[in-house]
Parts: C-alpha cells; sequence; structure tokens
C-alpha cells in the first residue's frame, strides 16, 4: 500500500511514521509512506496556502489551487488516476474500524491535511472523494488525523503485526470491546491473574474471554450493541 499524504507541515510526520509498526511497516515494504509540501504547490513567491474568508469572519481559509495542483501531481506522476482522495475533516463520516477494513483493501490512498479555519469548499466538493473525522471536536490540524487512520489502516495488512490475530480479534474487529489481558507477574501488588487463565481449559478460556468482552462492552459501550 502506498499512503500519499498532503500538507502544509511536512516535518510532522518525520517522526511518528519512523517508529514501531509503521516503521516496520515500511522497513518490509509492505506499506510506503509519501509526504507532500503543499507549499511546493503554490505559485506566489511567498508559497501562500491560505487567505482571509470571502464574507468576513475570523481566521484563514486555506487556498484550493495547491491542493488540486498536489493531488493533480500525484495521480500523474504516480499513475493513480482512480485512487481515494480522503480529506481529513471534522465534518464527515465518523472513522471505524469498518472504515479501517474498508480501505486496507486499497493499493494506494492520498490523504488532504486542512489546518487553521478550514478549506475553500471547492475542495470538499470537488476534489475530496470522501471526508473523514475521527471523533466530535476540533483540532488544530488535519495531520494527526491523518496519522491515527493511516495507522489503523497499516496495522492490518498482513505481515505488519507479528500475528494476524492481534488485529483481528481487536476491539470493535468483532463488535464487542476486547476482553481483558493479563502477562507475567502472576500476583502483582496482591492482585492476582484470573485462575481461568492459568487453567490450560482452552474452551474456558475462550468462553471467559467472550463473557467478558460482552459484559465490557454492555457497561462502556453499550451504543455497539444496538448497531
Amino acid at each position: 500500500m502506498k499512503i500519499h499524504i498532503v500538507s502544509a507541515f511536512p516535518r510532522f510526520f518525520d517522526s511518528p511514521l519512523s517508529e514501531s509498526m509503521m516503521k516496520r511497516a515500511s522497513q518490509r515494504g509492505l506499506a510506503e509512506f509519501l509526504i507532500y509540501d503543499l507549499r511546493d504547490f503554490t505559485t506566489d513567491k511567498h508559497r501562500s496556502v491560505d487567505d482571509y474568508p470571502y464574507g468576513g469572519g475570523p481566521g484563514m481559509i486555506m487556498k484550493p489551487e495547491p491542493f488540486f495542483a498536489a493531488v493533480e501531481h500525484i495521480r500523474a506522476t504516480r499513475q493513480l488516476p482512480g485512487a481515494r482522495v480522503i480529506l481529513t475533516s471534522p465534518t464527515g463520516e465518523k472513522f471505524s474500524q469498518q472504515k479501517a477494513n474498508e480501505l486496507s483493501q486499497e493499493a494506494a490512498l492520498i490523504f488532504l491535511c486542512g489546518h487553521y479555519k478550514g478549506l475553500d469548499e471547492r475542495v470538499h466538493q470537488h476534489l475530496a472523494t470522501e471526508e473523514l473525522s475521527i471523533g466530535d471536536y476540533v483540532l488544530t490540524c488535519g495531520e494527526l488525523p491523518a496519522l491515527v487512520m493511516s495507522d489503523a489502516i497499516v496495522r492490518l495488512l498482513p505481515g505488519v503485526l507479528g500475528d494476524l490475530d492481534s488485529a483481528t480479534g481487536d476491539s470493535f474487529q468483532t463488535g464487542w470491546l476486547d476482553y481483558p489481558h493479563y502477562t507475567r507477574p502472576e500476583e502483582f501488588r496482591g492482585w492476582r491473574v484470573p485462575d481461568i487463565l492459568l487453567s490450560g481449559h482452552h474452551a474456558k478460556i475462550a468462553q471467559w474471554r467472550r463473557e467478558q468482552a460482552e459484559t465490557r462492552t454492555r457497561e462502556r459501550r453499550a451504543d455497539l450493541l444496538k448497531a
């Protein structure tokens, strides 16, 4: 998978993509992250990516020209005429595990990262193929959601995690929250690992885990049960 990210602040991605599983995915050739500086696609001497809003009001609005030029460059040079263009936006569809599964089947994705007060509406209407939000709150930049979504998508690619079951059994993959996990030591500060996990009885352990997952989901995310 190739993930193309267009941002006015490309250095934002240096550290997160060079650590942990994203680094592993890159090193194994399972995913490639290509970061584009939005300012490289401007035409004025100041390399401006924003301007004052028509009609007045606070904040600055990101200009449409650099985004269109960047996406057209990516599509032409990388031969990606049909690649999905995802705009990170608080007004978009809420990102979910199901959406991560869907996007993990794509060969390439293009992320557009907003900033300041927002983007010119023509980017929303005529360039992005979809808008995604990571929650009902507003961030100072779209780089964080792009990183969150990229991580959720790439970790689903076969070979990124050491054990594929590590992904298939995650919260939200099965419709439930994940069950509790324990490791050594067997007792820590008076808190013991549940005896069932030490029994070696795999069928009973599986039943316990399902019951725990169901209980946790009912207590913490009853909305998932309705879904």
